[in-house]
């Protein structure tokens, strides 16, 4: 089965210069002429986190992919203000005039207002589909479809990470070399992700070497907390959420450990005529191994909402 990562080659990355002042790095698949679907990707992640196999497969079914790293990652603008202590976040006391979830769907937006895409499919995970579900209500006519993958809805009653996940984010200790990070992200992905799929530590590194060609740990330290920041100081979306009107599709693992399904349940039942489906096993991590059961699932989903 194929495994490999999209390559950390430079040479690769586009960047588009918004109106807000921030500069997004992206990267396009496929054929300019074909439905666009923008890939959104989760807290702390990079453009290099899609599996390869997942673009390829929807540039094969007629779409054009693009990937971007959100602001505060990758090599995407990061924002100047020092993060606030994680104690102050437990407490909500978030200092005033942060970014927020519908901030970042704007830069999405700006995203698709440079590359001249006036309408496209949006697909996020985990964070990034948190940023989907805020183009598709501040942007309802430019969204075809909606996929909302082992995403929530800022409602803290649902989707809580488990305490065993809890425990390790607050006891977590930075990492300053790429060996040193490498065996703290596999630690993590052991818990959150799924270590039966074969060959899946080797990625787990090669991921993490990726990601430390793109940028600097001091950067996306700093970035992940303002990250973090955003999903808690935008808080429950539930009441925008009811405004999507594009054809949505809600994807969960039944053993997330980090947003429980009960923030995907959560997520269908806001939008009218969500669909929900609950894939057997899968945690949170999107792999080779996972893409097949994506694709049977986004692809009909995508074509379906092109009609």
């Amino acid at each position: 089965m194929n495994h490999h990562l999209p390559p950390a080659d430079p040479a690769l990355d586009r960047f588009a210069d918004l109106p807000n002042g921030l500069q997004l790095c992206f990267r396009t698949y496929g054929h300019p002429d074909h439905p666009p679907i923008v890939l959104i990707a989760g807290l702390g992640l990079q453009l290099v986190s899609w599996p390869q196999a997942l673009i390829d497969g929807l540039v094969a079914e007629g779409l054009y992919v693009i990937t971007l790293d959100n602001r505060d990652m990758g090599r995407s603008s990061y924002l100047p203000q020092t993060p606030p202590a994680r104690w102050r976040l437990l407490l909500d006391r978030i200092p005033s005039g942060h970014y927020l979830i519908s901030d970042m769907a704007n830069d999405v937006i700006a995203l698709l207002d440079h590359l001249g895409a006036e309408q496209a499919h949006v697909l996020g995970m985990s964070m990034g589909g948190m940023i989907a579900q805020n183009v598709a209500a501040q942007a309802p006519q430019r969204v075809l479809s909606l996929t909302s993958i082992f995403s929530t809805t800022g409602n803290k009653q649902v989707g809580q990470p488990a305490a065993s996940t809890i425990w390790r984010m607050l006891t977590n200790r930075p990492a300053w070399n790429l060996p040193q990070a490498q065996d703290k992200f596999v630690q993590l992905m052991r818990h959150i992700g799924n270590p039966e799929v074969p060959g899946v530590e080797a990625l787990w590194r090669q991921h993490m070497a990726l990601a430390w060609q793109r940028t600097t740990p001091e950067l996306s330290l700093q970035g992940y907390e303002r990250q973090v920041t955003a999903i808690v100081a935008s808080g429950d979306r539930t009441g925008l959420l009811h405004r999507i009107q594009a054809p949505t599709l809600v994807l969960h693992g039944d053993r997330d450990y980090i947003v429980h399904p009960s923030g995907g349940e959560a997520t269908a039942r806001a939008i009218s005529g969500a669909q929900l489906h609950t894939l057997v096993g899968m945690r949170h991590q999107l792999d080779a191994a996972i893409t097949p059961a994506l694709l049977e699932l986004i692809v009909p989903h995508v074509r379906d909402a092109q009609r």
